[in-house]
C-alpha cells in the first residue's frame, strides 16, 4: 500500500470513530441538575374557591375562599405556605345572605411534606388557625388536582377537632409539576 492509501483509511477509520463517539453522546437524554436533584416547583396555584356542602347540615350556609400556595424541593427539603382565608355571609337568608364578608377561618401554613401522584399534590405541613378550628402548630394536609375553575382542594386541619374541607375552585388556577 501507498503512503497517501494508508493516511486515506486511518483518517476514514477515525472520522468514522469521531461519528460513532458523537452519535453515541447526542443519543443519551440530557438531563438538567435541577432534574437529577428533585429540584424545582412541586405545586403552586392561587384563586377562588367555594366549599362543598357550605357549612353542612342543617343550615348549609355557602363558604367562599381565597387560597394561595406554594411547594418547592430542593434536595430532600420541601419548603413553601399555605394561605387559605374562609368567609361566610353575616345572614343565612334573605338579604345579604350573597355578601361574604364574615371571616370565618384563617389557615397560615408552612409547607414541609409533599408527594405527587399524576395530576395530583399532596402537601403536608404546620399551621396556624385563627376562626373556626383556631390553634398554633396545627398539622395541615392539603391534597390538589392541578387544573383551572373546577378543579379540586381538600383542606384537613388535624387539630381539635378535625376539619375537612371539600374545595371546588371557580377562579384561579393549580399547578402540580410531574417532574417531581
Amino acid at each position: 500500500m501507498s503512503k497517501i492509501n494508508k493516511h486515506v483509511i486511518w483518517g476514514s477509520v477515525a472520522a468514522l470513530l469521531l461519528t460513532g463517539v458523537f452519535v453515541s453522546v447526542l443519543s443519551f437524554p440530557l438531563h438538567s441538575v435541577a432534574a437529577q436533584s428533585g429540584n424545582g416547583t412541586i405545586a403552586s396555584g392561587a384563586g377562588t374557591t367555594i366549599i362543598q356542602g357550605g357549612t353542612g347540615s342543617p343550615s348549609f350556609v355557602p363558604v367562599k375562599t381565597t387560597i394561595a400556595f406554594h411547594a418547592e424541593r430542593s434536595g430532600a427539603d420541601v419548603t413553601g405556605d399555605l394561605e387559605c382565608l374562609a368567609f361566610a355571609p353575616a345572614v343565612a337568608t334573605g338579604p345579604g345572605s350573597g355578601q361574604f364578608t364574615v371571616n370565618a377561618m384563617y389557615v397560615s401554613g408552612q409547607i414541609t411534606g409533599a408527594v405527587v401522584a399524576g395530576d395530583t399534590a399532596t402537601l403536608t405541613g404546620i399551621s396556624h388557625i385563627t376562626g373556626l378550628g383556631a390553634g398554633s402548630s396545627v398539622p395541615f394536609e392539603l391534597v390538589i388536582r392541578g387544573g383551572g375553575p373546577g378543579a379540586t382542594a381538600v383542606l384537613t386541619t388535624k387539630g381539635s377537632p378535625t376539619l375537612t374541607f371539600h374545595e371546588i375552585l371557580t377562579e384561579g388556577s393549580f399547578q402540580v409539576s410531574s417532574d417531581q
